[in-house]
């Protein structure tokens, strides 16, 4: 006998279907989230009350994110050590991230992009990347109707007034006993006369016994290394008390003080690593939560809600690793399988971020030992063949998932020299140029040091900072980012073309290996040379615990053995020993010398080698009777420009070029000019 429903009944059954529908829907969405979102302090309106174009005035909000993660969800288990973390009642690991949000106080005349600047260690720089003489990024951004948002993602930094942090969990054995790991820290440069140094943040030993440990110390990076004594040092603070000081697993003291002519290495057993790689997560979740949330799970209104309809990350130096990585690891899908970022920006970023590691090292730099070039470093597919991996690339996780957001990279010379950039579009042998997919635009600075230079137009020689020996670079990257960053704004929002890809390829000659010869870089009386200026990229082995495809796991080899160094290119230069491809700043195609991407060191452990991530500048003679004196093969001003209004003529000429490639907005070419007719070039 056939079974025969009613009408009502159905309709019934279809309330219910629909009820356990929303209640599974409701159920994953609950999974990990910003569960609340407290606003400290709100600073309305902000700026002294200025009022910012048509946008009008805007507001400053501070407070903290506090979320959870459910560490069985496939959008989390590729964070290291999630499953280590204590849980709540409800079985999630917590975290807490401060957060500031910038929005106009009425907020309908947004336009509608939230701009993420990623900090960078807990530092809020990614607006001034966008400076010039009189406009500060900010102001950039506010007269434009953005909304503002910066969030801490770095765990291993304390908590400090104006830093943005977040507090994640230690791992834990699951009898709730220390996880203990190798470490390693290294000493160089401390002032003369320091007994006591600090241990990497979050590196605490496991043991005071110090012949559980090794200290040692080198003159060079290639000189013996020499042990110290395990009675010579303490795990302690000697600042106020004669060696051993006082006991202390975060420090470590030398009896007769450390001395600056030498670096030191100490490989020591660490515990209780913080779960570090959560900062991800937790960036995903609260960019999530100001784009697409109402409200909270305590009925506190997202302050932003119903205004967001596309969302940009920009970040800097460190920051644009933590963008690259966070593509790669997967992270731009939110648990609701949504895009989190339309558009991003990884600016002056050679590497991805080592930071979802065990006894991670985030604020590392490029440094000797530290990770950061194993995974992909390439947009585009390409198989590392030399170090046995697959045919991958960063965007592959996004690719799957279809939450590819549309992508600038932008970088200077200073990251070819310092940062590892070679690979990234060469591939560690550097054996051609690797495409890049159709959702990526690269561009490339020209003759500028790590972030650009102050920029103007004088023959004023600028003046030595820091370690480095050579004046400073000021060739400047903000006028063709300020530019980019609205062309990437239409693309995601408009879909609007924006310009192609500009920056140096193998196929065309334009990278060559990092030597004068090979560079073409003039030999000029008194100046350095670039020979052995590069930080070469090295092949590391961290032990078998190590994911080296996702920059991910467990070190159980400190120091990593190096197995081989990997060919690195630089672009070529002119007579001049000025980069010829990419964009080019109205400066650098009006030189007023040389404008380089490295720099050496004056003094200290590292004298004669590169001077971190500065770029030096090396000044035209002014007359032709100077240069010849001083035997310099590069023309002067006087031979290039004739007179001052020859090389204002030089300088309207490059500012038309860059405007019609829309590398530069109006305001700013106007801008140019008039500090070139007010300059003192051959005056």
């Amino acid at each position: 006998m056939k079974a025969t429903i009613s009408p009502h009944q159905t309709r019934i059954i279809c309330s219910l279907v629909f009820v356990f529908a929303c209640f599974l829907h409701l159920s994953h969405a609950v999974e990990a989230r910003v569960t609340r979102l407290v606003i400290e302090q709100k600073q309305s309106p902000a700026y002294d009350g200025r009022s910012f174009g048509n946008v009008g005035q805007y507001e400053i909000l501070t407070g903290k994110a506090y979320g959870e993660l459910d560490p069985k969800d496939p959008h989390n288990t590729i964070i290291t050590d999630l499953q280590f973390a204590p849980r709540n009642a409800r079985g999630m690991v917590e975290y807490v991230a401060t957060f500031t949000l910038v929005k106009p106080v009425d907020v309908a005349k947004t336009n509608g992009v939230l701009i993420y600047a990623v900090p960078n260690r807990s530092n809020r720089i990614s607006i001034p990347a966008f400076s010039v003489a009189g406009e500060s990024g900010d102001e950039f951004f506010l007269q434009r109707g953005y909304i503002i948002l910066h969030s801490g993602w770095q765990g291993d930094i304390p908590a400090r007034a104006g830093a943005e942090t977040i507090s994640v969990p230690i791992a834990k054995n699951p009898d709730g006993s220390s996880i203990t790991g190798l470490a390693l820290a290294r000493f160089s440069n401390m002032p003369a006369g320091t007994n006591t140094l600090p241990l990497p943040v979050a590196h605490e030993a496991a043991g005071l016994e110090t012949t559980k440990a090794t200290l040692t110390k080198r003159a060079s990076e290639e000189g013996a290394i020499i042990p110290i004594a395990s009675g010579e040092w303490a795990f302690g603070d000697c600042g106020q008390t004669a060696f051993p000081g006082t006991p202390n697993s975060n420090k470590v003291c030398l009896k007769n003080g450390f001395d600056p002519a030498y670096l030191y290495e100490l490989h020591y057993t660490a515990k209780d690593p913080l779960v570090l790689g959560i900062g991800f997560a937790a960036t995903r979740d609260i960019n999530a939560y100001f784009r697409r949330a109402a409200k909270d799970d305590s009925n506190q209104s997202n302050p932003v809600a119903g205004t967001i309809t596309h969302a940009i990350a920009q970040g800097i130096s460190q920051s644009g690793n933590f963008i690259k990585t966070f593509l790669h690891l997967g992270f731009n899908q939110d648990e609701q399988n949504r895009i989190v970022w339309d558009g991003a920006n990884a600016h002056i970023a050679g590497r991805q971020l080592a930071m979802n590691i065990r006894f991670a090292y985030p604020g590392g730099a490029a440094s000797l030992y530290e990770a950061g070039s194993e995974p992909p470093l390439w947009w585009g597919e390409y198989e590392d063949k030399i170090r046995g991996r697959k045919p991958a690339s960063m965007l592959a996780r996004c690719r799957a998932t279809k939450t590819c957001p549309k992508i600038f990279e932008t970088f200077g010379s200073a990251e070819f020299w310092g940062l590892r950039m070679s690979p990234n579009l060469l591939g560690p042998i550097a054996e051609l140029d690797i495409p890049l997919p159709a959702n990526v635009r690269r561009y490339y600075f020209p003759g500028t040091t790590h972030g650009g230079g102050r920029g103007g137009f004088s023959t004023d020689v600028p003046a030595v900072q820091g370690a480095c020996d050579l004046p400073a670079n000021v060739n400047p990257q903000a006028e063709s980012m300020r530019a980019l960053i609205v062309a990437l704004t239409n693309w995601v929002t408009k879909n609007a073309e924006p310009p192609a890809s500009v920056y140096p390829r193998l196929d065309r000659g334009e990278l060559v290996r990092p030597n004068h010869r090979a560079m073409g870089f003039p030999s000029i009386p008194g100046a350095p040379l670039p020979d052995n200026m590069v930080n070469t990229l090295l092949d590391y082995d961290y032990g078998p615990e190590f994911k080296y495809a996702d920059l991910s796991g467990v070190i159980t080899m400190q120091p990593p053995l190096i197995k081989r160094a990997f060919p690195t290119f630089v672009p070529k230069v002119n007579a001049d020993g000025n980069e010829t491809s990419g964009v080019a700043s109205a400066l650098h195609q009006a030189p007023l010398g040389t404008y380089l991407g490295w720099n050496v060191t004056r003094s200290g452990f590292f004298k004669g080698r590169a001077c971190g991530f500065a770029g030096g500048f090396i000044p035209f003679a002014k007359t032709r009777a100077e240069r010849l004196a001083n035997g310099d093969p590069r023309l002067s001003l006087e031979e290039r420009y004739n007179d001052h209004a020859g090389y204002v003529a030089v300088v309207k000429k490059a500012v038309e070029s860059l405007l019609n490639q829309h590398f530069l907005l109006p305001e700013d070419a106007a801008r140019l000019i008039r500090q070139a007719e007010e300059s003192n070039v051959l005056r």
